[in-house]
């Protein structure tokens, strides 16, 4: 696994695919958990990352669901493996990766390797190696945040620097052209830094290219007069008066190494230059004359689109070949001698087109191979073509043969193209005459071969929906590109033909607010940020999507990007506002729904009542009524045909105008399909709550009538489990106010109770409002059990939110309610709770009255025969009368705890037990027998990876050296036991269902 900075933010898995990293936010957090590789980051600094301005009431959840979702993402992708690991850490965040996983810490360690040579040619290897780590500007797509900001300024100086380096290697090579080469790139891009300038100004002349150097001068100080209002500095006028003392011969023609060009290129034209690049004057004479333009030829358009001859010049016409008889045609010489129609009709260069470096340079990469077949996939309105034609435009100059355009029409409106036709305008725009066409789609196709075979040609293969559809147009030769454009994913070109799949995401935020800039304007945009930003959020980072926005809010009567944002926000309009005349997001992704096949066509509709973002074959199966496997198959078609993305091993995610599309869709009759979805939740949250808490009894029973699913996610240990819960988390929530909306109280206020192993793992993590929500449906459906644990887990959570008043309010109704339930279990969870809180913000006259509802507690969970609940309030009952001095009380009820909290329970709560039972016997007087316990709790914390546990142990083992009597005092708080350090968690006392403990900061082993 990679993590890329120098570049847009991504993550690499194993297999080299890039993973989905999120919003601009998430990538935010991650870059800054990047940019200190192993060092905690805190949440003050996290929130001053991803907010320039005041930060939202809720930022700590928000960060939260974001490492939260990172988690998700990473142990999906097998990091723990490759030793990468995103932990919790004393009020703070840290991942720790191995240091070849970054390339940042790579970019370092190979610059500083080459500094540290004497050897020029070893230290500009690994300086060319460094620098072609860089991908674009440094942290791209991230948030415009101050920290960031700093830390990008930072890795470009450090960028420039090594580009520095590597020029000098050159220099002291000899090779003083490349070195003028690299600093000229980088001085065109950056005129007004002096030092670099001057850099160029020294390779130059030591090329014997004084007067370009000289040149170079004047350019820089006019820009400086101009633009700041300053002379040159010291440096920029050293090197000009040193260039005008030296009279340096010129290089040797040979002095500079020939550029090597790319695999299967031929060196009869000059290689594609960055506008920004461009050789000295003479030199461009030369390619001038070498390339006068011809009179344009007008030729049929391919694939009946609308365009203008390509005025590139082109190489003159060679003779034309006398006619020969198709059945006695001899083979055709290299270089195609039918060719006399240059240019080559395309395509005109897209409007508006913004962003997508990272893709660009991955299609340069794509086509480097001799004969290249590209392959740009992505869903509807996502921009293929655009990239494409954009990246055609760009690349003109490396085709100097001509360059083609096909629109098959695999997902169009208009019927699928047939090959033979295809085949026929391809061979007349390479100039073969209509009498000699060809009579079958076989003997075109070996034409068609034999006209490309020695030509250097790009030809685009747009909208492409099956292999055999491309395949008969490829062309022949290692001089001919290939790109073709699809929905789908088109696996068998790549197995067949070599195929170089480049997928094309969603833009990010910034790329989708420089997209609305370039289309309304950037002035308009400038106005509105908050809302561009928050626009281009509600259209998914789709540019179809984006762009119909800007045409409604460009041709309608108001112009605020504020006022439309919020008519988007409305999931029940959306899709409508995004229609515009002919166009629209329906319509596209409705072209690519009607080639599926029904099962896929029933699950597509079934996702539109779907509560989250992710999902995989189980929550299918349970959305469309079938069985896994047919589930796992219907996906893996949507997937193909980029309605869902895949993030994993049976993990998809679904965009929210794909999953409107999906609910708006006609579908069946049936009713059903919500009432599962709950029951499938339900019965993987009972699942996941007795791998969360080995030991402990479910808070409560299925409703009736509650199906089965056919399959049920296993959770082989506790991490799972609670990785599970995080990263489902808003499906949860959708899924609690999708079965308040349909009056299904009974399955609502269970799947909010449900979640309570991450509640109490998360205690501060804005738990409130969703709890709220559960006790309301416990109201409505008129259940007292459900209220009390509703208000006994509601107040714990305002405790430790600072809310005492509310707390407690809730705390001293939830026993009454459980007690008219009926509901032993409930009561006593209700009463710890209650003396918790007591204890903690009650006076010291209340302390009778907590150890007398903890006794009763106790009493309670004995009568229930529930032994999770006994060592619960005997560790309870162990803390408070240590704290009230009964050191005898204290160890009688921890020793009676250890004797329950025996497997299947939390090694966790043994270690608490052992660590109050060490604190008691020193307090006693039994020093030797006090450090056996705290010792083996010591031991066990370490050994289950339990930190907080360990520091306490640690603590008491430290006061018994001190001193016996110090021990019963030796751990913090006296009310509860000790607080864990990972942000917006706390010590719980207790949950709805089972026993909680001191959390450690990192999950237990």
């Amino acid at each position: 696994m990679e993590f890329r900075l120098l570049g847009s933010v991504t993550v690499v898995a194993a297999d080299g695919r890039e993973l989905p990293a999120g919003s601009a936010k998430r990538r935010s957090l991650l870059a800054m958990l990047l940019l200190n590789p192993g060092a905690p980051v805190t949440v003050e600094r996290l929130t001053e990352t991803l907010w320039d301005e005041e930060p939202p009431r809720h930022s700590r959840t928000v960060i939260h669901n974001h490492v939260s979702g990172l988690r998700s993402l990473l142990t999906a992708h097998d990091a723990p493996a490759a030793g990468v690991e995103l932990v919790t850490d004393n009020g703070a965040y840290r991942l720790r990766t191995p240091d070849q996983a970054v390339d940042t810490i790579r970019f370092d360690r190979l610059v500083a390797r080459a500094r540290s040579l004497d050897d020029a040619a070893r230290a500009a290897a690994d300086l060319r190696e460094a620098l072609a780590l860089w991908r674009g500007p440094a942290l791209a797509g991230t948030t415009a945040g101050l920290p960031l900001q700093s830390a990008a300024r930072a890795l470009e100086e450090r960028r420039l620097a090594a580009v520095e380096d590597l020029a000098r290697a050159h220099g002291r090579l000899g090779d003083h052209c490349a070195a003028a080469g690299l600093l000229h790139t980088e001085a065109t891009a950056d005129p007004l830094r002096e030092p670099l300038v001057a850099h160029l100004m020294h390779a130059l002349g030591r090329a014997g290219r004084r007067s370009e150097a000289l040149d170079w001068f004047h350019r820089t100080r006019r820009a400086l007069a101009e633009e700041l209002g300053i002379d040159p500095g010291p440096e920029l006028t050293d090197a000009y008066a040193r260039l005008l003392r030296t009279d340096t011969p010129p290089s040797r023609p040979d002095a500079a190494p020939r550029p090597a060009l790319p695999p299967g290129r031929s060196d009869r034209v000059p290689p594609a230059r960055h506008p920004s690049d461009q050789e000295p004057p003479d030199r461009l004479a030369f390619d001038r004359q070498a390339f006068d333009p011809v009179p344009p030829t007008r030729v049929p358009t391919v694939g009946g689109l609308a365009s203008v001859p390509d005025q590139r010049p082109a190489p003159a016409p060679a003779p034309a070949p006398a006619p020969v008889p198709v059945t006695a045609r001899p083979p055709a010489a290299p270089a195609a001698t039918a060719a006399q129609h240059t240019p080559w009709p395309f395509p005109r260069r897209p409007r508006g087109f913004a962003g997508r470096e990272d893709e660009l340079a991955a299609l340069d990469r794509a086509t480097a191979a001799p004969g290249a077949v590209a392959l740009l996939t992505g869903g509807a309105g996502v921009g293929k073509t655009t990239l494409a034609l954009s990246w055609a435009h760009r690349r003109h100059q490396d085709f100097p043969d001509g360059r083609l355009f096909v629109d098959l029409c695999g997902h169009s409106p208009l019927p699928e193209r047939d090959t033979a036709a295809v085949l026929r305008e391809l061979l007349l725009a390479l100039g073969l005459p209509v009498e000699r066409m060809p009579a079958t789609a076989e003997a075109m196709g070996a034409r068609y071969r034999e006209l490309t075979a020695g030509r250097r040609m790009l030809i685009v293969l747009d909208n492409a929906r099956r292999s055999d559809q491309v395949r008969p147009l490829l062309p022949d030769g290692d001089d001919c590109v290939t790109l073709v454009t699809s929905r789908d994913r088109l696996g068998g070109l790549v197995a067949s033909d070599a195929a170089r799949p480049v997928p094309l995401a969603e833009l990010s935020s910034p790329q989708a607010v420089t997209l609305l800039a370039a289309t309304l304007g950037p002035d308009l945009v400038a106005a509105e940020p908050e809302a561009a930003a928050r626009l281009a959020d509600l259209c998914d980072g789709l540019p179809l999507a984006l762009r119909l926005a800007a045409a409604r809010l460009a041709t309608g009567p108001a112009r605020a990007l504020a006022a439309l944002a919020d008519e988007l926000a409305d999931e029940q309009d959306r899709l409508d506002l995004l229609d515009v005349e002919d166009t629209s997001v329906a319509a596209a992704l409705a072209l690519t729904v009607q080639h599926l096949g029904e099962p896929a066509r029933r699950t597509f509709r079934s996702l539109g009542a779907h509560t989250g973002a992710t999902l995989d074959s189980r929550t299918a199966a349970a959305l469309a009524g079938c069985r896994p496997d047919e589930a796992a198959a219907a996906l893996a078609q949507l997937a193909t045909a980029h309605l869902i993305v895949q993030i994993g091993r049976d993990a998809y995610t679904l965009h929210d105008l794909v999953r409107l599309y999906a609910r708006s869709l006609p579908g069946d009759t049936d009713t059903q399909v919500l009432p599962r979805l709950l029951d499938h939740l339900l019965n993987t949250l009972l699942t996941a709550c007795a791998a969360a808490e080995p030991g402990s009894e479910p808070c409560c029973a299925l409703p009736p009538g509650t199906r089965r699913p056919a399959e049920v996610r296993p959770f082989p240990d506790r991490a799972s489990a609670l990785a599970w819960y995080a990263a489902e988390r808003d499906t949860l929530r959708g899924a609690v106010e999708a079965a308040v909306a349909a009056g299904l109280h009974d399955r609502a206020w269970r799947l909010v109770l449900l979640q309570w192993p991450l509640i109490v793992w998360q205690v501060r993590d804005g738990w409130a409002p969703l709890l709220e929500h559960g006790l309301a449906a416990a109201e409505a459906d008129r259940d007292p059990g459900a209220q009390s644990r509703a208000r006994a887990l509601l107040g714990w959570v305002l405790l430790e939110e600072g809310r005492p008043d509310q707390a407690l309010d809730h705390l001293e109704r939830a026993p009454d309610l459980a007690a008219r339930a009926g509901d032993g279990c409930a009561q006593a969870v209700a009463l710890v709770n209650h003396a918790v809180a007591l204890a903690r913000h009650g006076d010291h006259a209340g302390r009778a009255r907590v150890h007398g509802l903890l006794l009763k507690a106790l009493s309670l969970a004995e009568r229930a025969g529930r032994a999770d609940l006994v060592g619960l309030a005997r560790q309870h009952l162990a803390h408070e009368c240590l704290a009230a001095g009964a050191h005898e009380e204290a160890a009688q009820h921890a020793a009676r705890g250890l004797a329950v909290a025996e497997p299947p329970f939390p090694v966790t709560r043994r270690v608490v037990l052992q660590t109050l039972y060490g604190r008691a016997l020193a307090a006693t007087g039994h020093p030797e027998e006090a450090a056996r316990h705290l010792g083996a709790a010591l031991r066990t914390a370490r050994a289950h990876q339990y930190g907080e546990g360990e520091s306490e142990a640690g603590a008491a083992l430290r006061a018994l050296s001190d001193g016996g009597a110090a021990v019963a005092g030796a751990v913090a708080p006296a009310a509860a036991p000790p607080a864990a350090v990972a942000p917006g968690t706390a010590v719980p006392a207790t949950a709805p269902g089972g026993p909680a403990y001191a959390r450690p900061s990192t999950y237990p082993r």
